[in-house]
């Protein structure tokens, strides 16, 4: 056969020649390539442009294991083909783009959390598929779609659509593999015996209809039942450390201490890791050995903290430690060495790139949660669950946590949900053990007066208590009346003075110095401050190296923010060694006195209690100006968890070999069992804040694959249902099996008519109750129920059976004498009676009595175990048929006859049962109860009598064994569906606010009816604070009206925080927009109280504060930050908070825009956002330069 010439390829000179001078055959869609932009000759057919396809198979090289020699390819195919950030959780999907490698995108999908099965949806057994009328017929979002009913043909059409298969296949063609077996018999090799398909069942996972969805992960099978948190022992030393760990990834030059070592060498073996420990303990040195790790490994590390200062803090202490290359910041504005193998951010910033499907993800090995314990706030602890169950499997964790009481049960829930075991590394040691004080003295005469009331051996020591009272005592009886106490709680400036000179002189003369004084009120701060105008701790060096560190530090701001007066104020009490630290100091001041307490240059710093969060700034001594706070919602006890916290801070390990802490008694002394329960007590338990947001719901709406109803089973408020999941299922199990094992009831009489009988019964115990709970909000009727009252009971072992009340208890129940057979058993015997209160109905004259002979004995009854009250009433003594009762229950008189009083009592109560179950009835008293829904449930009553009496079953000679067997199966029907319920997905607690929140976004058009997510829906993707208004504001053109400094003053009311502020001046047009933003939370508020979400349209009005509006527009405008203070009471530092917050939702909002093509509205947000940035407000922290 002829071979076919090659046809010449052209010449490189030619080519490149066309490819130069020909432009127009350039490709349009590939422009980035090129270098400039050519003149070209415009070619529309070139818009039309068809992608590839990408391969679905590769070629590969199969070699020799041995030497390696290439001897073959072969095509494999790829898994997993085309896969997108915006189309895949996977991390097998091509990265996205550099720009967005930190934070991710609002359109791309976050990556698979870990612990979650890859799914489309639980499957649930409570509803099975229908496949005749289940089945969808038009798309999600199509207007039309396919008929897939069954349509009728003509003859000839269905006589064309026959097929001859003998035509298609050659039978004899067809290979069976035929084979023989030893009996000559012919098999199908086809064929696997039983055997091995029994091990073919145990490999496919089957799941149990039982289940009800509630768990579908395969990793472990019976992982519900499984310790997902392991204690590690600390009571003996690690004598091998140094040989198991020969080369350590980071060194200290200290030893560690055994709860150290004990997580080194789990997070040496890439385990979780849970670390458990007191203020100061050195928690951070396990932080640190995950971030050499990571730098020896090449991986990264994010270091996540509860706030935006002490990511700051931290930034600084790490790039310190690990050179500047390997610590990275990101915050809301700003992103330095992002490149960084260890990142720095608050929690919130994570969640928002898992969220976004941020890169940074796939290369992280550690995720560091620091003060987990802030997992308890009430507005921000969601964060931490929503990012425990977002974070990848392939993610490790370290919790440093304060010490919590229930450390186990959160490593469960966290390594449940991760399904991964996690170590948990608790100790109760501090390494500088704490003496706690009262202290009394308010002059120089009483100076001296402290009293330590708990050691270190954690003992209350009442002498010391007491000698405060005494002395506390002495000085009031000095005083006298004219103290000058304007009230308890509250002295004179003057006295609060003397206070504070006098603990300062005791602790300076001491060497107790620095001091750090927690004080629950900012104000209170700045006055004590103010008030000590005479006190001067520094030295002539000390206070050259504050002025020089402060002007150094301030010089960074522009001319008039060095003059500012919170500036020169705290320029004065720094060289004077005193400090104020709370939310209303300005940024760069508050840093500016951490780095100076640091250093050992402030003595003495009036403090709020977020300055024990931050990073490791211990003093010598720790006072508390009081032991009482307002939360915000009312004034209390600090609980231990808090004192705990704030007194951690007292002493310094290795300069340090006890920390003091002091109690002030400034009015009274505290009760004793007020402060045992606050030094000593418990900290408060770990607990879920998980709750149900717009942002949650939308984020994980527009993933398909994803869940709400998994997050939700995820989170740490359900973990006692998915706990106790693997016990539920077997109890079901059981139950079924019970239910199958009791045989139908098979009679002519009672088929289809006792199980009438027995939902009649159920119901006539329902209205009975609900009658008796009438009844006993009746004041004659309580007053009825006297001793010596003859009354009908039933109970679980009595049924209607005749009484006499002999005592009424405290806990609003009766003492009754009851009729019983001989060795106080119950007249009647009910099949397992205590699970349910059905019995089979009798009228209330058909009263029960021994049968064998009269006995009796003592009951403690129930209010509503009362069935009737009769006229009767036994006049004889009640308390010597009481106590003769009782004496006999003693076991050395219990032979004794009883008392004739009592056999008289025994006596009437036989009449009364004979009397009635001889039909002679006993008059039961009848009680005026003026209610509608006591006489309609009365007519109901009787109604029901009157079908229970007419029934057929009533006839039958077995009744009492039919009704028995039908009671047990109704008692174990109900039982199933009790537990079919708690394993299914409507047992969690959030279901009902999830479709509720459903329906708000439906009504507004985030999503559609089918639950997808629309562009009203992404847009508010982009929006971290309250998202639905503003979103709405964005669709309805709200913001074109206003010019940048508007925007941002009518903006600013979705981010402040502070509630209490001067009424601002605004111009009309402001108050036109805030009337309209107020005009459309009403609106929002009204569509969720219909859906049964918000409580009153006032509260939700009440979320957007306007009192920062003029400050914020004089300041978009221009007006410099010593100017605008003046236009407000709010203090300096929540104004910039405030405005820095004001322009992370600017950005926000002009990426929302972006996304929607509203080019122009996005760069008027930059316009925004620029005529913010600027000055003291923006200034760079201290930490990062």
């Amino acid at each position: 056969m002829s071979s076919v010439p090659v046809p010449p390829f052209p010449p490189p000179q030619q080519l490149l020649k066309e490819f130069l001078s020909s432009p127009q055959e350039l490709d349009i869609h590939q422009y980035k390539r090129h270098q400039k932009l050519w003149s070209r000759v415009p070619m529309p057919r070139s818009l039309l442009e068809a992608p590839l396809c990408p391969a679905h198979i590769n070629i590969v090289s199969e070699r020799d294991p041995s030497t390696g020699t290439l001897l073959d390819y072969k095509e494999v195919e790829l898994d997993e083909v085309g896969l997108t950030a915006s189309n895949s959780t996977s991390l097998q999907r091509p990265p996205g783009p550099l720009d967005q490698l930190i934070k991710g995108e609002a359109n791309q999908f976050p990556f698979w959390p870990g612990g979650m099965d890859r799914t489309d949806g639980i499957c649930s057994y409570d509803n099975e598929i229908n496949f005749d009328t289940d089945l969808l017929t038009v798309p999600p979002g199509f207007s039309e779609g396919m008929d897939f009913r069954n349509k009728t043909h003509a003859a000839s059409d269905i006589n064309s659509l026959k097929i001859n298969f003998d035509e298609l296949f050659n039978v004899t063609d067809i290979d069976l593999q035929m084979e023989e077996d030893p009996q000559g018999n012919e098999t199908e090799t086809g064929d696997t015996n039983q055997e091995e398909q029994e091990q073919i069942d145990e490999l496919v996972m089957i799941p149990d209809p039982v289940s009800g969805g509630l768990e579908t992960s395969a990793r472990t099978p019976n992982k519900n039942n499984e310790a997902w948190a392991i204690k590690v022992e600390l009571h003996e030393d690690i004598d091998d450390f140094y040989k198991k760990i020969p080369s350590m990834a980071h060194t200290w030059p200290f030893e560690l201490d055994n709860f150290q070592k004990q997580a080194i060498l789990r997070l040496e073996s890439h385990e979780n890791v849970f670390v458990s420990a007191h203020t100061s303990a050195g928690k951070t040195v396990v932080a640190e050995y995950a971030i050499a790790l990571s730098l020896s490994h090449k991986t990264r590390t994010i270091y996540t903290s509860p706030i935006k200062a002490l990511s700051n803090q931290k930034f600084h202490d790490f790039r310190g430690t690990f050179g500047e290359s390997a610590i990275g910041l990101v915050t809301g504005d700003v992103q330095i060495n992002k490149e960084g193998p260890c990142l720095i951010m608050t929690t919130e910033i994570l969640r928002s790139m898992l969220y976004h499907g941020s890169d940074v993800i796939r290369d992280v090995e550690w995720v560091v949660f620091d003060e987990v314990h802030y997992i308890n706030d009430t507005e921000r602890g969601v964060v931490w669950e929503e990012v425990l169950i977002m974070l990848p499997d392939h993610v490790r964790l370290i919790l440093l946590s304060a010490t919590v009481p229930n450390t186990m049960e959160f490593a469960d829930w966290v390594g449940r949900t991760k399904q991964r075991k996690i170590h948990v590394v608790s100790t109760l040691q501090r390494p500088v053990p704490l003496q706690h004080y009262l202290y009394t003295g308010n002059s120089k005469h009483t100076q001296e007066e402290l009293f330590m009331i708990v050691g270190e051996d954690k003992k209350f020591i009442v002498p010391g208590y007491k000698q405060a009272l005494e002395a506390k005592r002495k000085s009031d009886e000095k005083s006298g009346p004219k103290g000058g106490a304007k009230g308890r709680g509250q002295l004179t400036t003057a006295q609060e003075r003397n206070v504070w000179q006098s603990l300062v002189n005791l602790l300076k003369k001491k060497d107790n110095l620095p001091l750090v004084a927690f004080t629950f009120s900012k104000k209170r701060c700045d006055d004590n401050a103010n008030s000590l105008t005479n006190l001067d701790l520094t030295t002539r060096e000390d206070k050259h190296k504050i002025d020089s560190f402060f002007k150094k530090s301030v010089s960074i701001l522009k001319g008039s923010d060095r003059e500012l007066p919170q500036v020169v104020w705290m320029k004065d009490l720094l060289k004077r060694g005193i400090g104020v630290h709370h939310s209303g100091i300005l940024p760069i001041i508050k840093e500016i006195i951490e780095m100076l307490f640091g250093q050992g240059l402030v003595k003495l710093l009036f403090a709020t209690e977020t300055f024990a969060m931050g990073v490791n700034m211990p003093a010598r001594t720790v006072a508390f100006d009081a032991i009482r706070k307002h939360d915000g919602n009312r004034n209390r006890e600090l609980y231990p968890g808090e004192y705990v916290q704030m007194a951690g801070r007292a002493g310094r390990r290795g300069l340090d070999t006890t920390g003091t802490v002091i109690i002030l008694c400034k009015t009274d002394v505290p009760e004793s069992g007020d402060l045992v329960k606050m030094i000593l007590g418990s900290p408060g338990v770990l607990e879920s804040q998980f709750r149900l947001t717009y942002s949650m719901l939308m984020n994980i709406l527009r993933v398909q694959s994803l869940r709400v109803e998994e997050v939700m089973m995820k989170s740490f408020a359900e973990l006692d249902l998915v706990k106790h999941h693997g016990d539920h299922t077997h109890q079901l199990k059981e139950v079924e099996s019970m239910m199958s094992s009791i045989d139908s009831v098979l009679c002519q009489l009672c088929t289809g008519d006792i199980e009438l009988y027995y939902e009649q019964c159920r119901l006539l115990v329902n209205i009975n109750n609900q009658l008796k709970d009438i009844l006993m909000s009746n004041a004659h009727y309580n007053k009825s129920l006297l001793p010596g009252r003859c009354v009908i009971l039933q109970t679980n072992d009595y049924k209607y059976i005749p009484a006499l009340l002999l005592r009424h208890n405290s806990d609003q129940s009766y003492t009754a004498l009851v009729l019983c057979n001989h060795g106080n058993d119950p007249p009647i015997s009910l099949v397992d009676s205590k699970s349910t209160w059905v019995v089979p109905y009798s009228p209330i004259n058909a009263l029960h009595v021994p049968s064998d002979g009269p006995s009796h004995t003592l009951l403690k009854v129930k209010g509503r175990e009362v069935v009737a009250v009769l006229k009767k009433v036994i006049s004889l003594d009640v308390q010597k048929i009481l106590r003769d009762c009782e004496n006999r229950e003693i076991p050395r008189f219990k032979d004794n006859p009883p008392a004739d009083v009592t056999g008289r009592a025994i006596e009437v109560l036989r009449e009364f049962g004979e009397g009635g179950a001889k039909g002679g009835g006993a008059e039961v008293m009848e009680f005026n109860v003026k209610s509608l829904e006591y006489a309609e449930l009365k007519r109901e009553k009787e109604r029901i009598e009157e079908t229970l009496s007419s029934c057929q079953c009533l006839k039958c000679p077995q009744f009492i064994e039919h009704f028995d067997r039908t009671r047990q199966k109704a008692i174990l029907i109900e039982k199933r569906s009790d537990l079919k319920f708690k394993l299914s997905e409507k047992s969690l607690q959030f279901l009902p606010e999830y479709h509720q929140k459903l329906d708000v976004l439906k009504y507004f058009g985030f999503i559609s009816n089918d639950c997808t997510v629309n562009l009203k829906g992404r847009v508010s993707c982009e929006i971290h604070t309250h998202e639905i208004i503003i979103t709405e504001l964005l669709f309805r053109n709200f913001l074109r009206q206003y010019e940048p400094a508007e925007i941002a003053a009518l903006l600013s009311s979705m981010v402040l925080q502070q509630s209490h502020c001067s009424d601002p001046s605004l111009t009309d047009r402001l108050k036109q927009g805030r009337d309209h933003i107020l005009s459309v939370a009403k609106e929002i508020a009204e569509v969720e109280i219909s859906f049964g979400l918000q409580a009153s349209v006032e509260d939700y009005q009440r979320e957007f504060k306007f009192g920062l509006t003029e400050v914020v527009y004089q300041w978009a405008k221009g007006e410099e930050f010593i100017n605008v203070i003046q236009l407000t009471d709010v203090s300096e530092g929540v104004i910039v908070k405030c405005v820095q917050r004001l322009d992370e939702l600017c950005r926000d909002i002009g990426k929302a825009c972006k996304l929607v093509g509203e080019k122009q509205l996005s760069l008027l947000m930059e316009e925004v956002s620029v005529l913010l940035r600027r000055d003291i407000i923006f200034a760079a922290s201290l930490y990062t330069i």
